[in-house]
């Protein structure tokens, strides 16, 4: 008796201890969970990004940071010291910025659906960041299969860090620039394309609107090796948002998130380097069209390529502003190929 009273005491400390080492964000206003929080360390790292329950793991913080930046929604809402922490629900201001309302440009139904947007992505190496991109996008879909035709990108801007290298043997200097990419939204029309063996899907339905996560992972136990480089634990986070109660299609949808996740090494390297990358879409305009030729130039990420200041404006998902704050003139922006 006495042997299980242990057992049952040593369970419950091993619970209560698992349980206070995960750190849930939710809204103050409403009390729902917080998905997507950034958690900056004074170095401008990425420590942390909550899930779709707005939890983080509290190991992922260091008490040598001693303050730390939460981004939500493209804004900081908060600056925390490491004490904060203590506590395991964190209720932060999310209404810092309102849902956009996205405008309707032309309701009759034709052959395509185009939805146009602003997009960010980024890439962080051992959660430093190493490049930036943002801009205008239109997506053209097919309005009777919902099915993605092309991407077109009308205008953007890419940022990379001076201090990059390309070391072959050393994948933690090296400039991922390259890596960066538009959201894809390959299936944002057809949900049910998720709904595979690989994916793990999550729902959260919200005051404001009902999010989706879909998760997938490979490699999780094997190395994969090609020309000396080693790749492991490769993961994709997907995050979609729609409108609250809606049918979730094309017409309601609000927001897209990605994040893929790649551990990367030279056969030479002690330790793997862990490569984030980061992709974010938000609607503005919706319309119906008979025709699929849009504004559109080549996206070159050795360039930028804009002719309007399009990132001043106050609803434009501009990152480029919170990390500037932390690497200054480092984060040099490329040439503009008008």
């Amino acid at each position: 008796m006495k042997t299980k009273f242990v057992i049952y005491s040593l369970f419950l400390f091993l619970f209560s201890f698992f349980q206070a080492q995960t750190i849930t964000f939710v809204s103050e206003k409403t009390n729902q969970p917080l998905p997507r929080v950034s958690v900056f360390g004074k170095d401008g790292n990425i420590l942390a990004f909550s899930d779709i329950d707005g939890k983080i793991d509290k190991q992922s913080l260091s008490p040598a940071q001693e303050k730390f930046q939460l981004v939500y929604n493209n804004f900081l809402v908060a600056t925390l010291s490491y004490s904060d922490f203590e506590q395991p629900v964190i209720k932060l201001n999310d209404q810092v910025k309102e849902i956009e309302t996205i405008v309707i440009k032309n309701s009759k139904p034709a052959r395509y659906i185009l939805i146009k947007g602003n997009f960010n992505a980024y890439v962080t190496v051992n959660s430093k960041l190493n490049s930036y991109t943002d801009g205008i996008v239109t997506y053209i879909f097919d309005n009777k299969t919902k099915k993605l035709k092309s991407a077109n990108v009308e205008q953007y801007r890419v940022f990379r860090l001076t201090d990059s290298k390309n070391e072959k043997k050393e994948t933690s200097s090296w400039d991922y620039g390259n890596s960066l990419q538009i959201p894809k939204l390959k299936n944002v029309g057809n949900l049910e394309e998720y709904k595979t063996k690989r994916n793990t899907i999550k729902e959260l339905k919200g005051d404001r609107k009902d999010q989706i996560e879909v998760t997938g992972a490979a490699l999780q136990e094997k190395e994969f090796s090609l020309f000396g480089f080693r790749f492991f634990d490769i993961k994709t986070i997907l995050n979609m948002s729609f409108e609250k109660g809606s049918e979730k299609t094309l017409k309601d949808f609000l927001e897209y998130n990605e994040m893929a996740f790649v551990k990367l090494k030279h056969k030479s390297e002690p330790d793997y380097n862990q490569i984030i990358l980061y992709n974010n879409f938000y609607p503005t305009e919706f319309s119906f069209s008979n025709d699929n030729d849009v504004e559109k130039v080549k996206f070159d990420k050795d360039n930028s390529n804009y002719k309007t200041s399009y990132w001043q404006d106050a609803s434009f998902p501009n990152m480029q502003t919170i990390f500037s704050n932390f690497f200054k003139g480092a984060l040099k922006e490329q040439p503009n190929k008008k």
